[in-house]
């Protein structure tokens, strides 16, 4: 079973926001709404390793700030070049008392 934690209050982000967050004291990971969906990804761009968390968020995509790359954030996939393999992606739930994200699938 999944072991997950809480990372963040239910209204704390609005609707097509983000917050960075810190999975299991290790893992660096951007939890982001779109209406009340929450989806978790790892901070971390698959083509050259560079923190996502100042990117362009569409609804759906993040943007690599540095070269463009592209990944979808329910699912991880690299959606546009120059990234090729997908970034993690984290199970989330939205319980009474916050957001929680586990680092396990």
């Amino acid at each position: 079973m999944a072991s997950f934690e809480r990372v963040a209050d239910i209204n704390e982000i609005p609707s097509l926001g983000r917050k960075s967050i810190i999975i299991n004291d290790e893992i660096p990971a951007l939890i982001f709404r779109v209406d009340d969906a929450y989806y978790c990804v790892e901070d971390v761009c698959s083509h050259d390793g560079q923190p996502l968390t100042n990117g362009t968020f569409t609804g759906t995509e993040v943007i690599c700030p540095r070269h463009g790359a592209r990944f979808d954030v329910a699912t991880g996939k690299a959606t546009a070049m120059p990234a090729r393999r997908p970034i993690a992606v984290f199970p989330v739930e939205v319980r009474a008392d916050g957001i929680y994200v586990s680092d396990n699938d």
